[in-house]
């Protein structure tokens, strides 16, 4: 027994051994492969920096960089291929045409509005009345000048979902994901406008550039948003001065899921259920909204339905961070059935079209084009209505492209100016400076008052990275208390009942057949009440 023992122990201490060179081996394999990514990467940021100083000299590389497409992975995503080549060309009509039609043109709105489709119809407020609304803030705390290394965080998080890492705030920005869902209302304006609108397809040239203008806060936004607690709520409420307001709840952690609903006393009605999908792969983050937005006019009936495009954070290892939008919108009119498709194009370093450019066609139910869009997701769009359409010149493939003679295009929108020292304050717009901004009477599951969150606004980021572990650890007590109720539940026999919102309910969409978070009601009435003894205790 004693020599069998011996010898096992000899054997095990061999098998140690060669494990343990082993696993060093691929220590060391690692630790290249590392190396040679960050190498990678310093030199694709230097030979970016040597094409925008002298672009001239790079006009070659475009010819043998169509040529290696097709041989790329499928499943990756590239963003700094060649553009793709539209499938229409525009071209303004004479003089005379547009004379001759500029009388159709005089009434884009119902109510005498001009032509210009940006008109503020809070000009036509009176003195009296602008002088009586609250006065919101305009400022908070500069951004601290810390510095932390993110790829030594990211790099062990490659192919993983970014919601179930633990990240400090010095990545954040002092809003959460439900108040970033809330600033889509930033141009709520237009669907003001658009809910005058006598014709459905100038009102869906409204709502296709609505659905852009929500991502002109992004330009500049590289931080991430604080995830919300399951159970967390946030409400905008903003009936004085634009005629809406807003709530928005947490739905679900695992996936992060957000619903959100919004009512306005000038002709609409909002609602969207959002799930984030977010993956890390290597030298971008790639971040994809999952889940439909529907709007609905009071006035007609008519009934919008798109969703969200993928947002990419580029530079994650080196070089300046930047985002940009990217993929198709598809809009329908589930009242008329026209139809906006509108496509964002990639950023391409060797492209010769505008950056962050957005094109689109608005067609009518018989599938004919009615209006051309275009513009930037950053800064305008504009439309042209359609006079004429022919059968242009073979393109690329040999395909022929549709050439449409056009009006003078009209301004849609028009992106608002940043605040003063915006460079300081996360480059947050006008609205999302207030965002934040304490509000008596508020559900106590309110975003306002979720502590970590509300120190980093303060400059106080070593508290509030204290803060956000603590609140992270609760949930995952939480969630683990939830887990084994249900498994109790499932061995007794008893019906399991999940997770439910307190201010949504999943429901099956009429329109749509999806199933989907839609508002129950009572949050307002809760609030004028001040009874929130249903809300749990989350912060």
């Amino acid at each position: 027994m004693i020599n069998a023992c011996r010898d096992f122990l000899d054997v095990a201490e061999s098998h140690s051994r060669r494990w343990q060179k082993a696993l060093q081996h691929e220590r060391e394999q690692r630790h290249h492969l590392e190396e040679t990514i960050e190498q990678l990467a310093k030199q694709h940021n230097s030979l970016e920096r040597a094409w925008r100083e002298n672009p001239a000299s790079y006009t070659g590389v475009e010819c043998s960089r169509e040529g290696d497409a097709s041989d790329e992975n499928d499943e990756a995503e590239f963003f700094d291929a060649m553009e793709e080549s539209p499938a229409f060309i525009t071209v303004t009509a004479r003089g005379e045409i547009q004379h001759k039609r500029s009388g159709s043109n005089q009434s884009m709105m119902s109510g005498g509005v001009p032509t210009d489709w940006t008109h503020n119809e809070n000009d036509t407020s009176g003195t009296n009345h602008i002088q009586l609304r609250r006065t919101r803030r305009s400022r908070i705390p500069d951004k601290p000048n810390y510095s932390l290394n993110l790829w030594s965080i990211m790099k062990n998080c490659i192919g993983k979902d970014l919601s179930k890492i633990p990240m400090p705030v010095n990545f954040n920005e002092p809003l959460s994901m439900l108040q970033r869902l809330s600033e889509d209302l930033e141009y709520s304006e237009l669907l003001d406008r658009a809910a005058r609108c006598d014709s459905p397809l100038e009102q869906m040239c409204l709502v296709a550039a609505f659905s852009v203008s929500s991502y002109s806060t992004t330009v500049r936004r590289t931080a991430k948003p604080f995830n919300p607690l399951l159970g967390e709520t946030y409400e905008l409420d903003r009936l004085e001065e634009y005629g809406y307001r807003s709530i928005s709840e947490q739905v679900s952690h695992h996936p992060p899921a957000a619903a959100h609903h919004v009512t306005s006393q000038r002709g609409w009605t909002l609602r969207q259920h959002i799930a984030i999908d977010s993956k890390f792969r290597g030298k971008y983050i790639s971040v994809m909204p999952l889940g439909n937005i529907h709007l609905q006019f009071h006035s007609n009936g008519n009934h919008y339905v798109w969703s969200k495009v993928t947002s990419t954070v580029h530079n994650i290892i080196v070089g300046k961070l930047w985002i940009d939008q990217s993929g198709d919108i598809e809009i329908v009119n589930n009242t008329t059935k026209d139809t906006c498709r509108l496509k964002f194009s990639p950023y391409s370093y060797f492209s010769r079209e505008v950056p962050r450019k957005v094109t689109g066609v608005v067609e009518d139910r018989e599938g004919t084009a009615r209006y051309i869009l275009s513009g930037t997701w950053d800064d305008k769009m504009e439309s042209s209505r359609i006079v004429d359409s022919s059968q242009g010149c073979g393109g690329s493939e040999g395909k022929q492209k549709t050439v449409y003679q056009t009006l003078q295009s009209k301004l849609l929108w028009k992106k608002y100016p940043l605040p003063d020292n915006a460079e300081n304050m996360h480059f947050f717009s006008s609205l999302a400076l207030t965002l934040n901004e304490p509000e008596e009477g508020v559900a106590p599951t309110d975003s306002r008052l979720r502590p970590d969150q509300r120190l980093m606004e303060a400059g106080l980021w070593d508290e509030a990275n204290a803060q956000k572990q603590r609140l992270e650890e609760q949930q995952r007590l939480d969630r683990k208390r939830r887990e084994a109720q249900a498994h109790q539940a499932l061995e007794e026999g008893q019906d399991i009942e999940g997770y439910q919102p307190l201010w949504f309910e999943k429901r099956t969409d009429e329109t749509t057949g999806e199933n989907t978070y839609i508002y129950r009601g009572g949050y307002w009435e809760a609030k004028e009440r001040q009874d929130w003894s249903q809300c749990p205790d989350i912060f």
